[in-house]
């Protein structure tokens, strides 16, 4: 069973080592609906901690030539907020985290007019052509939003997460769902126009990640805007998730991995590398092609076969910018987009036939994909 809430793996996870050599981030991406047209925008909220104890009074930026020449690593809390599709852009504000009050579990974060807990989110990001830097990573424009979040389904990948691998810091990049299917209530305004945000509408989803570094290749794909093509009828206790692509355990690389739940109107199919009782086997493939890019994946446990195909316009995706704990910033093609769609199929396992039971098609879809810039 993953779907297990659990707020202290949701909280705050930089203790021992990852004070100081270490990302921490809460990220929430929904569909909101213009209040003059009705036209769905997709959005995304993000609150990304770095380095909290290696310098709290300051704003330290990685990409800063004098950071470069100095060798020194960033510390900040970063509000990254933005949006797919037209008029697609990423927004980055920084705080010291001398002026952020952190709570640690349950999690709940506030800098300036910025906040994040549990159940909502608030704040406002404007960035000025005059004031932007090179090393902010960031797009200009304005975004404010008050937000209501209720996370409903969960994604709890178990093992990997635990207290004991935690503490251990085994992984060097950890993955928790929290709400692999949640729903948003409230307001946006960008760049001064209004969207209203519809929970049952709003398609959204609530994660978090932290470690000491990123993984190459990036996979992630996720919706909970589903519906079963034979009855063309919508799923609405239904939400797949997929991430991963290189983890390392204890600095070993484990190539072409993948973590998966997919719950669909209440039964869970799970295919997770590191539950070793319950092995599964998994096969990907990405392809970029002039206007789109796309995803393969193919799953398969003891019972049950899983294919999933998804694509998006490439004019509708952000290449995402992070950097590392250590100040690199090796992922430069970061594809990240809120508005794929695709095709699922699940086949059930019966001696050595699969047997076609359900084929879903897939919309609002969150997906990445990137690989360390050569």
């Amino acid at each position: 069973m993953f779907n297990k809430k659990s707020v202290k793996k949701n909280g705050f996870q930089l203790n021992g080592l990852l004070k100081r050599n270490g990302y921490d981030w809460w990220w929430h991406s929904f569909t909101a609906y213009n209040r003059q047209t009705g036209e769905a925008k997709a959005f995304y909220i993000e609150f990304f901690i770095m380095n909290p104890e290696l310098c709290r009074e300051k704003i330290i930026l990685g990409q800063d030539k004098n950071s470069k020449e100095k060798a020194l690593r960033p510390t900040y809390l970063m509000v990254n907020v933005g949006s797919w599709g037209k008029n697609k852009k990423q927004l980055h504000r920084f705080f010291p985290l001398s002026e952020t009050s952190i709570c640690k579990c349950p999690i709940s974060i506030k800098a300036g007019n910025c906040f994040l807990d549990e159940n909502s989110t608030y704040g406002e990001v404007e960035v000025d052509a005059k004031d932007v830097k090179s090393a902010m990573m960031t797009d200009v424009g304005r975004m404010k939003w008050n937000l209501k979040i209720k996370k409903e389904i969960a994604w709890n990948v178990g093992y990997g997460t635990s207290k004991f691998f935690r503490m251990i810091n085994a992984f060097e990049m950890y993955w928790h769902a929290e709400g692999m299917k949640t729903s948003f209530e409230g307001e946006i305004e960008y760049d001064g126009e209004m969207y209203d945000v519809i929970p049952e509408k709003s398609y959204g989803y609530a994660d978090k990640n932290w470690g000491r570094d990123f993984t190459s290749p990036w996979v992630w794909l996720s919706s909970s805007h589903l519906r079963r093509k034979s009855t063309n009828e919508e799923l609405l206790n239904s939400a797949f998730d997929i991430g991963g692509g290189k983890p390392k355990v204890f600095g070993i690389s484990l190539p072409r991995k993948l973590l998966a739940g997919y719950y669909i109107e209440g039964k869970e199919i799970e295919m997770n590398f590191s539950k070793i009782f319950h092995p599964c086997e998994t096969w990907f493939k990405f392809k970029e092609e002039k206007d789109k890019v796309f995803w393969r994946v193919i799953q398969e446990n003891k019972s049950y076969k899983i294919e999933v195909d998804i694509s998006c316009l490439k004019k509708d995706m952000l290449f995402i910018n992070y950097e590392s704990p250590k100040g690199l910033k090796l992922h430069n093609r970061l594809f990240n987009g809120g508005n794929g769609i695709g095709n699922m199929k699940i086949f059930k396992k019966k001696k050595k036939e699969y047997i076609l039971i359900d084929e879903i098609e897939c919309y609002n879809v969150g997906c990445e994909y990137g690989e360390f810039s050569k």
